[in-house]
């Protein structure tokens, strides 16, 4: 199936399911369960944070707070499954992090209520606006570009 070919929308994947999308495992499996994904169009995801992850450790063991780069790879993760589902690689690239904004900090017991929606796209990139939302709160918004390695290397070889 090709990126413009939808799939049918999915709802409710569970970590098991994700992993099977997903190349990621732990400790960088950041999503814990996919609302809802239309592929190749949007989707929205839960990670519940909790304070055994490891990057609580040192960032900052005083007062624990979800690094940024953390969040940026939880949304694009998010963007991964919407671009797999629709028939990207498994593995997709995160090419591009743009206009992202952190508004307030997430700390351990938070839920973030991840969202992903396509703006743009083709020849094997697919830009997505993002965000990161705690108690309806915005935590952090972007814009992510995601790369299909496959289909680039299917362009070098013609």
């Amino acid at each position: 199936m090709t990126v413009a070919e939808k799939a049918p929308a999915a709802t409710g994947l569970t970590h098991d399911q994700i992993r099977q999308v997903l190349p990621h495992r732990w400790p960088m499996l950041l999503l814990d369960r996919i609302g809802s994904v239309e592929p190749g169009v949007k989707g929205t995801a839960t990670k519940n944070v909790a304070g055994t992850e490891l990057w609580f450790q040192g960032h900052f063991p005083s007062e624990a707070v979800l690094p940024g780069v953390v969040i940026v790879e939880a949304m694009a993760q998010l963007s991964g499954v919407v671009f797999a589902l629709a028939g990207a690689s498994e593995i997709s690239y995160l090419a591009g992090v743009r206009s992202m904004r952190f508004r307030r900090p997430i700390v351990p017991g938070d839920q973030v209520t991840l969202t992903a929606e396509r703006t743009a796209g083709g020849g094997g990139f697919a830009e997505f606006r993002v965000s990161a939302r705690v108690d309806g709160q915005v935590a952090a918004e972007g814009n992510l570009t995601i790369a299909d390695p496959a289909f680039q290397r299917s362009v070098r070889k013609v």
